[in-house]
């Protein structure tokens, strides 16, 4: 039987290894995405201690200045936690963008694999023909050289029976 050789295969491996460096991307994109929620989560949970304080600062002895350090500092990390939400918006859409370039670089390669898979069927039945075509010329060669017993000759009738005409070194 001969070797099935795939006249893509270098595209297909191409395709393969396109579709391995999107998944990578796509991680990445993923991992930058967490760390940015992260960030956030973090920002907002410093936010928090701060309004905390805040209202800490309110009972009591009232200190206006330490109340206006605090109010500039909720100002700020309301700043912060708006930049950082849109941060974490950018980092979504790069991961939507990974996601649906990683999609199409898997559909490219099931898209390959699916002509390798078809390409290898049709191999295997020219196979299954040329295997079967040279057992029928082979089966026709040994019938086709074997002589009738006897030394005589046979010929077919009319109603394909075979009939000895008499020995074959008197005709």
């Amino acid at each position: 039987m001969a070797k099935f050789r795939y006249s893509l295969q270098n595209i297909l491996n191409i395709k393969e290894k396109m579709e391995t460096q999107a998944k990578q991307e796509f991680g990445m994109a993923q991992t930058a995405l967490n760390v940015e929620i992260e960030h956030l989560e973090r920002l907002k949970a410093r936010k928090r201690e701060y309004e905390e304080e805040s209202g800490g600062l309110l009972q009591g002895k009232l200190d206006l200045r330490a109340i206006e350090e605090n109010k500039e500092a909720l100002l700020k990390m309301d700043s912060l936690v708006a930049a950082q939400c849109i941060r974490v918006d950018k980092a979504k859409e790069n991961v939507e963008a990974a996601r649906e370039r990683m999609a199409e670089a898997m559909k490219e390669r099931k898209m390959h694999e699916t002509l390798r898979e078809k390409a290898f069927e049709a191999f295997l039945q020219e196979e299954n023909h040329a295997e079967s075509k040279a057992i029928d010329e082979l089966t026709s060669y040994t019938y086709g050289q074997k002589k009738p017993a006897g030394g005589l000759r046979q010929r077919e009738d009319i109603n394909g029976k075979r009939k000895d005409s008499g020995r074959a070194d008197n005709g």
